[in-house]
């Protein structure tokens, strides 16, 4: 009789947020993210451990610029899921976005964490390009006594160009632009551009002639070809 019961009272509730979850999952999709969250944390609230439902969760709280809350989405779900880069990967993200929005001193507190965060992404997978990314930002970006290092983001420049040479490409550029290495960014860019042949090399290489070697002719015959 109780397992009678049990299976009465347990069934409908499973039913009930599979249905919410798959809702929840299409409005997802076509970006009405309020909806889909008023329906994800109330399948949560049913299923709390569901990595899936978290996930979801995660991704709304970030797409919204809620970092604080995508961070502990996605803090809870390294720990499930300690195999998982990309939960690594999001959850430095989440910090760092943050790290812009806060005062200096607050923000070069979080950056442990986000190197801890983005050097076990690439453990997990070694072929985890944004992690890479992520890091060279970092090494830029901080000054050297916090630990910013031109050497280290060059290492991770290379180590992108091992297995996508767009993206070794375009890392190195991207360090020769910021320290206004113009020319040598020109290069890299050059090279990412007809390796890759894609919007974003384009656009790396134009705003490059455009805005820091102020050549408007460069950038329009670059235009010219792209469009063609």
């Amino acid at each position: 009789m109780k397992k009678l019961l049990f299976f009465f009272l347990f069934v409908p509730i499973c039913t009930w947020s599979q249905s919410n979850f798959d809702k929840a999952e299409k409005l997802f999709h076509v970006k009405k993210y309020d909806e889909a969250q008023v329906l994800f944390e109330g399948v949560l609230k049913t299923k709390p451990s569901d990595i899936k439902t978290m996930e979801y969760l995660g991704e709304i709280a970030a797409h919204q610029k809620e970092w604080v809350k995508g961070a502990e989405y996605f803090k809870k779900l390294k720990i499930l899921k300690p195999t998982v880069a990309d939960y690594f990967f999001k959850y430095g993200g989440c910090l760092a976005m943050r790290a812009m929005e806060v005062n200096k001193l607050k923000a070069f507190g979080m950056v442990g964490d986000m190197k801890e965060a983005f050097e076990k992404a690439i453990e997990i997978n070694p072929k985890h390009v944004q992690a890479r990314w992520a890091l060279i930002e970092i090494y830029l970006q901080l000054p050297g006594i916090l630990g910013g290092s031109e050497s280290k983001a060059i290492s991770y420049s290379n180590e992108l160009a091992q297995f996508s040479p767009v993206d070794g490409y375009l890392s190195r550029g991207r360090i020769e632009e910021y320290f206004k290495r113009y020319t040598l960014a020109e290069k890299n860019y050059v090279k990412a551009n007809e390796i890759g042949k894609s919007k974003v090399t384009f656009q790396k290489l134009y705003n490059l002639y455009l805005n820091k070697l102020k050549d408007p002719k460069k950038a329009q015959e670059l235009k010219r070809k792209f469009e063609s």
